[in-house]
């Protein structure tokens, strides 16, 4: 029953991309993880832990102001609402039943990427239920990868105000300051740390192959879709910036998304295109 309910809630909140079809990837995203964050609490308030307290409001934070933030970025950017146009205008040829296999394959992912906190959940109220244990406290893993989780979000949290202040001071120019110095995507590198945090947090109290397969399986399709972001964000600006000497040097000389990784394109790898 809770996983039909944390799997309802992430198909109610990220259905606002019926509205504009790329909210089910951006703003519904957002909203269905904090959506999730406040279903666990409130599920599951008589077994939470320190580390399960702290990150389900962090999901709560990271999910609000995330959604928060690609909302009003859309409606008050005349320049990012342009960029989104043909997106919004291609969204209303598509099918109906297509979006809605969208949706629901959205409302799964979303799902899949908060479920080492579910299981770990749901596996301790049933123990306790039965009498078989007392609420197992966090292991060195769990605060590790909470620590991971908050280290995500403030480097998400971060990346997002140094681009919002230099696009505000040269609109017309890429941004290579600040975190974008390190790698050139750096919410993009939050996000996979925030998301590795919550699986090596949940990974002592999986119980069976199908909870790992699960879990796992959310981690590795949130580094898809961060790479396959990547990748068209490489495209898109290769195609504003392209013949700047100055790009050009920063795209050859600082990775994509990991530190230190001499990645430093993926336009031409077929299998992100998404």
């Amino acid at each position: 029953m809770t996983y039909i309910i944390i799997l309802a809630v992430s198909l109610l909140l990220c259905a606002i991309g019926f509205w504009r079809y790329v909210y089910f990837f951006s703003v519904g995203y957002g909203y269905a993880v904090a959506g999730i964050g406040i279903a666990l609490l409130i599920l599951f308030h008589d077994i939470l832990t320190p580390v399960t307290l702290i990150a389900c409001v962090l999901f709560i934070i990271y999910g609000a102001r995330l959604g928060g933030y690609l909302m009003i970025r859309e409606l008050k950017n005349a320049a990012y609402n342009k960029i989104l146009k043909p997106e919004n205008d291609r969204s209303k040829s598509i099918p109906m039943g297509v979006k809605i296999a969208i949706w629901v394959s959205c409302a799964i992912l979303y799902f899949l990427q908060t479920c080492p906190f579910t299981f770990r959940l749901e596996n301790t109220a049933n123990l306790v239920e039965d009498g078989a244990a007392m609420i197992a406290p966090d292991t060195t893993a769990a605060w590790v990868g909470l620590i991971m989780m908050v280290l995500g979000v403030l480097l998400e949290i971060a990346a997002d105000i140094q681009k919002t202040a230099a696009k505000k001071k040269n609109p017309g120019r890429f941004v290579d300051t600040g975190l974008y110095r390190i790698v050139r995507c750096p919410n993009y590198l939050g996000e996979l740390i925030l998301w590795a945090g919550v699986l090596i947090a949940g990974i002592p109290y999986l119980q069976g192959v199908l909870q790992w397969i699960l879990a796992i399986l959310g981690f590795l399709l949130i580094t898809y879709v961060m790479f396959s972001g990547a990748r068209r964000l490489e495209i898109r600006q290769d195609k504003n910036y392209g013949d700047d000497p100055v790009y050009q040097k920063y795209v050859t000389t600082v990775p994509i998304m990991i530190p230190l990784i001499p990645l430093y394109s993926v336009k031409n790898w077929k299998a992100f295109v998404a």
